[in-house]
């Protein structure tokens, strides 16, 4: 369900998680998932996947992971295909603006919700909340890197650890773990999950069975297409941006296009931009515009292949060496941040890191909020700042109208997710068609 859900970008994905998971099913504490979440937050790829993975794993090993992720990209993955199917073919996608209009309001009432709840857990201090402030300013007015970000974020954590301990929390105990009305949490403190314990033998397979499976397509259309082949060169390219995508797919986006319209000429600018629009409007990881740049490259360089049976090769094979990743960097590391869970230093550190990812994710809200309710933004550059501004004369009323409705539905009525996305897909179908 969530993958079908998961429009807004990592902001969105995460709150919709956070929503089904914590809140609604109580499968997992806020405590818990934000530890997870500060781990995959660290990690190169959509960080939202690979939350979905490691709580899978948590669930059910690695079978549970394996699930848990793969349906994470999936709906997403279908979508891009057939709308990258009739770019190809017709060049205009129009009746996607009309159908994600009113649901990209309503999940922007959902990321704001999530930004509150999710700071009132983690923001349990004022040292907290200047942290989480200072991440949101150091991000979106000065664009300092995110790893930056967090690296400052764990420097403040460790040595506050020790000059001011009080400031920055402790781990659970393990009796407050094993009264929780979290199943994760309660399962793990009576020792019923022995699969997140880490293991030097379990650690080697995973990483030699995730890199065959990782690297065997790629070899295989080597050996078979050549090295200057289409299916060559995207399986290597997205597998070097795999690498990549700290901080999330914005981080590489813009790496990503200069190389596919500059240096491999598989798109045109306009094409481009045509293909961020249709990510940021479809469920699913917002890379996912490297399927669609990927599916029109093979379309037009098809070899010996129909332009079509290329292009769906092409797409497919470079959401897999985009995707597989996150299967390794959690199975592989999961069980030792798990074990490292109740070391006070480094939950200390991660506590801070939290704090700063709140300002993160308000960061990526702002920015939702800024391409959801304004049809048009400007850079703003004077000297270090660096910020986007909406022109004001382009806010949609209808898109603020929707958003604010969604947003009092959820917060004041408590109306379900369901009922409030169903609501606004239909509200924002009819302000679309009288639009036209």
């Amino acid at each position: 369900m969530i993958g079908w859900l998961s429009f807004g970008g990592p902001a969105g994905q995460i709150a919709l998680m956070h929503r089904e998971l914590v809140e609604k099913r109580r499968w997992i504490s806020d405590e818990r998932f934000l530890h997870a979440l500060n781990y995959c937050m660290l990690l190169p790829g959509p960080e939202a996947q690979q939350l979905a993975i490691y709580i899978g794993w948590l669930m059910h090993r690695t079978l549970g992971g394996i699930v848990a992720g793969s349906l994470f990209v999936l709906p997403g993955m279908l979508v891009m295909l057939g709308l990258s199917t009739l770019y190809a073919l017709y060049q205009r996608v129009p009746a996607v603006t009309a159908v994600f209009f009113g649901l990209k309001a309503a999940v922007l009432a959902v990321v704001v919700e999530a930004v509150l709840r999710i700071g009132r857990r983690a923001l349990k201090n004022r040292t907290m909340v200047t942290i989480a402030g200072l991440a949101f300013v150091a991000i979106f007015f000065f664009k300092v890197p995110f790893p930056i970000v967090v690296a400052g974020a764990a420097a403040i954590g460790i040595a506050g650890r020790y000059m001011a301990p009080t400031r920055f929390p402790s781990p659970a105990s393990g009796t407050a773990l094993a009264t929780s009305d979290y199943l994760i949490d309660r399962r793990i403190a009576r020792g019923q999950l022995t699969h997140i314990l880490p293991s030097t033998r379990r650690a080697a397979i995973v990483l030699f069975v995730c890199l065959i499976l990782w690297f065997a397509p790629i070899a295989l259309v080597l050996a078979i297409a050549g090295r200057d082949s289409v299916f060559a060169q995207e399986g290597l390219f997205f597998s070097q941006a795999a690498l990549l995508t700290f901080g999330g797919a914005y981080a590489v986006l813009a790496y990503i296009a200069q190389r596919a319209v500059e240096t491999f000429g598989w798109v045109r600018p306009g094409e481009m931009i045509d293909g961020l629009a249709l990510a940021e409007t479809t469920p699913g990881p917002l890379i996912m515009v490297v399927q669609y740049v990927a599916f029109l490259a093979a379309f037009r360089n098809p070899g010996g292949l129909s332009p079509m049976t290329a292009a769906v090769l092409g797409s497919l094979l470079t959401t897999w060496v985009t995707f597989l990743p996150c299967f390794l960097w959690i199975f592989l590391g999961a069980p030792y941040i798990e074990t490292l869970r109740n070391n006070r230093t480094l939950h200390a550190a991660l506590s801070t890191i939290t704090a700063a990812i709140v300002g993160v994710v308000l960061n990526l809200s702002v920015w939702f909020a800024l391409h959801t309710l304004f049809r048009r933004t400007e850079p703003y550059d004077a000297g270090p700042l660096h910020v986007e501004m909406p022109d004001l004369s382009t806010l949609d009323l209808a898109a603020l109208l929707l958003a604010c409705t969604a947003l009092i539905a959820t917060l004041r009525f408590r109306l379900g997710l369901g009922w409030i996305l169903l609501g606004a897909s239909v509200a924002g179908g009819f302000i679309a068609a009288h639009r036209a």
